[in-house]
């Protein structure tokens, strides 16, 4: 039966593509097939094989031994709190999820300045685009959007930033929000599942291209394929480190103010909801977003507060969504699938954050950006129930 509505899923998915497709008689079907089977079988490798167990065992423990780490400074700047919240039964969020952020992204800063993360890649991109049949600007900009992030992966390519065509663009953008970035993904771990964060990240990166050559498809011509990574200025050591160091603390503040103002916002609309219509916000939005969450192969049952916690993400963040998770008692296939879904930056917080970094870079551009970021979201959206209903073939 799962594999039916999977199967209904999968039309029902490259049939909300195809409607939103921009020229559907130059979709090439041969690099979709090819990419859709890669998912199949990397799906089944991380989640059903023992070398899947063991490479997401591996990354987990990296991560975790990171946060371990993180935890050191952590407690020598706010000791007194976090051996309160340990007495109380956990540290405080914004300590134990949000602050290890910090070191992670420090670690990302000493590979960038060692050489490191720009030679892995340039590589696995440059392999990507032999698979995709896209440009190596797109192949290269997806990879980079999951290490370096959704607003800074433009500025290692903002030499060519203006000189892109629209689709090109769309291409490089629906990219950075499909992915998420590897600081924060320490954080995702600390609240769901290690192996649907890692699977989520390997589906999104290949979903993002099948979804963007449906509704976005073109040819790139030999003359059209050109990279140039932007290299970064010349920076002492400690230099890169204080600057990556604070840049992490930045992205710990934001997420930590924006949790602030969405779930407030979301907890006042739901009383209003609940009080004029006698059904909070949340839960109508389930009802809105339950079809979805059946496609995706969660158990009509479960399927309305599934949907409930997918909209969430939508209108507010992931991080949001991913603690009603926890909070929310459902099978363990439908956690898994729901979690994977729940692993990118669809949502409408990201369109003026991409259309902000691509307009800090090229104000005409970032309005191009800023017209299509309804298009954008929409075909970010589809990624996440297309992995997730990969992910439920194999839970």
């Amino acid at each position: 039966m799962k594999f039916l509505i999977a199967i209904i899923g999968l039309l029902v998915v490259f049939g909300l593509a195809y409607l939103a497709s921009n020229g559907k008689k130059q979709i090439r079907y041969r690099p979709l097939a090819i990419m859709i089977v890669l998912q199949v079988i990397l799906a089944y490798a991380l989640l059903n094989t023992g070398v899947g167990t063991f490479l997401i065992g591996g990354f987990a423990t990296v991560f975790k031994s990171l946060l371990d780490y993180a935890n050191e400074g952590i407690a020598f700047v706010f000791g007194g709190l976090t051996t309160v919240g340990a007495e109380s039964g956990g540290a405080p969020f914004f300590l134990s999820v949000l602050m290890p952020i910090v070191v992670i992204s420090a670690l990302i800063g000493i590979l960038q300045y060692i050489r490191i993360l720009p030679f892995v890649i340039k590589y696995i991109g440059l392999v990507l685009s032999k698979i995709n049949g896209m440009g190596r600007l797109e192949s290269y900009n997806a990879v980079a959007s999951a290490v370096l992030g959704q607003s800074e992966v433009f500025i290692s390519v903002k030499k060519q930033i203006g000189l892109l065509p629209k689709h090109r663009l769309y291409t490089l953008c629906a990219s950075a929000m499909s992915t998420v970035s590897m600081s924060i993904v320490g954080a995702y771990m600390t609240m769901i599942e290690p192996k649907y964060v890692v699977t989520a990240l390997v589906l999104n990166l290949f979903g993002g291209f099948i979804i963007a050559s449906i509704v976005n498809p073109y040819e790139v011509t030999e003359e059209e394929d050109i990279l140039e990574v932007q290299e970064e200025e010349k920076q002492s050591f400690f230099e890169m480190l204080g600057e990556y160091i604070l840049d992490g603390f930045k992205v710990a503040i934001i997420v930590a103010a924006m949790l602030i103002g969405f779930v407030a916002l979301i907890a006042l609309v739901n009383g209003i909801f609940s009080a004029v219509l006698g059904i909070s916000f949340q839960e109508l939005l389930g009802y809105v977003f339950a079809p979805f969450a059946f496609i995706m192969g969660v158990p009509w049952k479960e399927a309305i507060q599934a949907g409930s916690i997918m909209a969430t993400k939508m209108v507010s963040n992931e991080f949001v969504a991913m603690l009603n998770l926890k909070e929310t008692a459902m099978s363990a296939r439908t956690t898994g699938i729901v979690s994977v879904f729940l692993v990118s930056f669809a949502n409408f917080s990201s369109i003026g954050i991409i259309a902000g970094a691509v307009k800090g870079l090229h104000e005409k551009q970032g309005n191009v950006v800023a017209r299509f970021g309804l298009k954008l979201l929409y075909g970010a959206s589809l990624v996440s129930v297309l992995s997730a209903i990969i992910t439920g073939l194999f839970l």
